[in-house]
């Protein structure tokens, strides 16, 4: 076995931004307190009168008086960016008072959360990488962006790129899950959704495009690997697992030509990432590539005096400037109003304040904002109300969804075969929870719920002839709550509470008798919108509440029992898998997530969604990866554990469909190559069912022997291909330097070894068709 070292593990798509004229006279005009001021982004709430105080991490207060702080800055020029601003009034009212307050007529940058859509609501991003299919990623935000653009916002803080392999942290619900390729892919797509298609010589961003925004990945680097799953801890994490896993979506991202970075909140091997010149200026600029700006978490600068790092605020902002920050997101008193003192002081050259403003600049003429900074209130109102985007959400959420379990074909229901359908779960009758958390502008009244979209899809089908079925409908238990309630409840949108009076034990009677009396059970179960997401990890993966008890009650009746899982992690499901025929993820679906429910269920579409994380048994099991070492007695790998396997419920990148696929035998097509040869390897698949559907061919490779020891399987490639009843297509992958190469701890570089591979190709990280081939020196 031979290596070499390679320094170069994949080379970004750079934008080197030309000088602008335009910027450059702005910045020779304004005063060090004006450019500051351009690297400041402040919150504006405008909540409702009753609302409650401000309650957000680090934070607290009241919401007014904030606002009037952010309004009397405007007055002074000495903002460059706002957040949280949706209305295009608003919008305008806004930027009409920074331009009169700023005397070189600076506008503003709007940023919104925008995650998983704006009015439109899609799919959360976990759910859209269970589709596998990144092209349907960049679908979904483009119309996110659209929408977004529309009313005045010109930036998404998105796509979350973080690694989770950690289902007790909430925000895996915000990424891809837990394998790097999937995850730079799905990041790739959603960047090119929201900015468009950039090309190496020009910004991503089209100059003044009114459909484009700019994204925003987060949250560099490595905030999924919090401690225990704890929001906000600190994350410990080895140089390998740095490199080979957690940095790369944000490459891909970086080369799909992504304009901004945020920063993340918290130490990152014991330095706080805002204030991390290592992590902002070596990896991020100079190994990535990454020539945009770099904008913190929300006080995340300011918070490094929190973390006992820097000594109090000014500290903090010149610590986080030198370390490659360049705009604060503040929700009030920015440590960033110290840096013109800190200026004039020596302590930052001005040079390096001129180097961010300029960045800020740059991109507010590329999208327009210099020429024109203001909205089109009709046209927003138009963007907003088009029904291409509701078609266009459903169809998403149709491609997203996972068959985890279908024993004995019971789905697709036939709503003539199964005249008495009960549907059961207070998740059922939620369209707030159908859509999931980080939204924020979101209409209910055209939101449809799992129970809605059923009935409508049986009513359809009674009209057409095809026989009706009877749905009834039963709670069956109260919605369960949070021990501590969610940060977002300050925005009015939490989750449904059970009737006052609500009787637990009549509501599982009423239940118990409706699934006795009827053909089959739906029973829709999860964890609501808020207890999922930020600030929202959990100690525990049981289905939350009384869950569990009503549906081993309602599976008692012998009644057949679906399983529909509203969820953005996994949930302990091993009850469920042993005991019930079928069991469908749908994830939080969307705005019109009940409609592609319906259809799902009865087959008016197929499931075709594959699995973007390991399924664990239990919370025990966390952290679980398919991509591990092979160690020390590895025959026994799934006894490690006395009490239960130390195997996934469902491996990694599993999911059924209404109908079935075959694979032919792996080929390769040379059984040796040089250190810098590509192999192809082929396969065909062939639809060995009855209907059409889609499947997600995947590729894994593994070395057997190199300078570092290798995951038994790695995911590098995969292609979801659409075969009608018998159609066959032939896939190809290439596996060349970039599949092979890795960050190893034993030379602390990167290395592509001489050795033997092994290739395995399948429709999970199971993938049983195996072919091999050896790299030779």
């Amino acid at each position: 076995m031979q290596s070499r070292a390679d320094a170069d593990p994949g080379a970004p798509m750079k934008y080197e931004s030309t000088p602008s004229p335009r910027v450059e006279k702005l910045l020779e005009a304004m005063s060090i307190d004006e450019k500051v001021g351009q690297l400041t982004q402040f919150f504006f709430f405008d909540l409702p009168d009753d609302a409650p105080a401000i309650d957000l991490p680090g934070e607290s207060g009241d919401g007014a008086a904030m606002t009037a702080g952010v309004e009397q800055a405007l007055d002074h020029g000495t903002v460059g960016s706002l957040l949280f601003v949706t209305d295009p009034a608003a919008t305008n009212r806004l930027q009409r008072r920074a331009l009169e307050g700023n005397r070189h007529g600076i506008p503003l940058i709007f940023g919104f959360d925008v995650i998983h859509g704006l009015r439109t609501i899609f799919p959360v991003p976990i759910a859209l990488a269970a589709s596998w299919d990144p092209a349907l990623a960049e679908r979904a935000q483009t119309v996110a962006a659209r929408e977004a653009r529309a009313v005045g916002i010109h930036w998404a803080f998105a796509p979350m790129v973080d690694i989770a392999r950690d289902a007790r942290w909430g925000r895996m619900i915000e990424g891809a899950g837990e394998d790097p390729v999937l995850g730079a892919a799905m990041a790739a797509g959603q960047v090119r959704g929201f900015q468009g298609a950039g090309d190496e010589s020009a910004p991503a961003v089209t100059t003044g495009a009114r459909d484009r925004i700019l994204a925003g990945p987060k949250h560099f680097a490595g905030y999924g690997g919090a401690v225990g799953g704890r929001d906000y801890d600190e994350v410990d994490l080895s140089d390998q697992d740095f490199w080979n896993t957690y940095v790369q979506p944000f490459r891909g991202a970086i080369q799909a030509g992504a304009t901004n970075i945020m920063s993340a909140y918290m130490d990152l091997n014991g330095v706080p990432a805002t204030g991390n010149r290592w992590l902002l200026t070596d990896v991020l600029r100079d190994e990535l590539g990454f020539d945009g700006f770099v904008v913190s978490d929300a006080n995340s600068a300011k918070d490094l005096a929190t973390h006992h790092y820097a000594d109090g605020a000014p500290d903090a902002a010149a610590r986080a400037i030198e370390a490659g920050l360049d705009m604060e997101m503040a929700i009030s008193e920015p440590s960033f109003a110290t840096l013109g003192d800190a200026v004039r002081s020596g302590r930052i050259p001005e040079a390096r304040i001129d180097e961010s403003v300029r960045r800020i600049l740059r991109l507010k003429e590329e999208l327009g904002l210099l020429d024109d900074p203001f909205v089109d209130e009709q046209r927003a109102a138009e963007v907003l109300s088009d029904p291409a985007h509701r078609t266009e959400s459903r169809e998403v959420a149709e491609r997203t969804a996972v068959l985890l379990k279908n024993d004995g074909g019971l789905l697709p229901l036939d709503p003539a075969a199964t005249p008495k359908i009960a549907v059961i779960g207070p998740l059922a009758s939620s369209r707030r929870d159908v859509i999931g958390p980080w939204v924020f502008d979101f209409d209910l009244d055209e939101t449809v719920s799992v129970l809605e979209g059923i009935e409508a899809f049986v009513q359809r089908a009674g009209d057409q002839g095809a026989g009706a079925a009877e749905i009834s409908f039963a709670r069956g238990c109260a919605e369960p709550k949070r021990l501590f309630p969610s940060m977002f409840e300050m925005f009015g949108d939490n989750s449904p509470s059970a009737p006052e009076g609500f009787d637990a034990a009549a509501a599982l009677d009423e239940a118990v008798a409706l699934a006795t009396a009827s053909d089959v059970a739906i029973v829709v179960v999860g964890e609501q919108q808020d207890m999922i997401g930020e600030n929202a990890s959990r100690s525990s993966l049981e289905l939350p509440g009384e869950q569990q008890a009503m549906l081993e009650a309602v599976a008692a009746t012998g009644t057949p029992v679906v399983v529909v899982v509203m969820n953005g992690r996994p949930l302990d499901l091993r009850w469920a898998a042993s005991n019930v025929p079928a069991i469908l993820d749908v994830w939080y679906p969307g705005t019109k997530g009940g409609e592609a429910v319906a259809n799902l269920l009865f087959g008016a579409a197929t499931p075709a969604g594959k699995l973007p994380f390991s399924w664990p048994r239990t919370v025990g099991q966390i952290p679980m990866t398919y991509s591990r070492t092979r160690s020390h007695d590895p025959e026994k790998q799934g006894r490690r554990y006395w009490d239960d396997e130390s195997t996934p419920l469902f491996p990694f990148g599993h999911g059924l469909s209404y109908t079935s696929f075959s694979y032919s035998a792996a080929s390769v097509s040379a059984d040796s190559i040089d250190l810098d040869g590509t192999v192809t390897v082929s396969v065909e698949v062939t639809n060995t069912g009855r209907v059409a559907g889609a499947e997600v061919a995947q590729m894994y490779l593994h070395q057997r022997s190199g300078t570092s020891s290798r995951p038994l399987r790695l995911l590098k490639g995969f292609r979801r291909i659409e075969l009608a009843p018998g159609e066959t297509a032939s896939v190809q992958f290439e596996v060349g330097p970039a599949e092979r190469r890795y960050w190893s701890a034993a030379t602390r570089d990167w290395v592509l070894d001489a050795t033997t591979f092994d290739v395995w190709v399948g429709g999970s990280s199971d993938a049983s068709q195996h072919a091999e081939f050896r790299v030779t020196e």
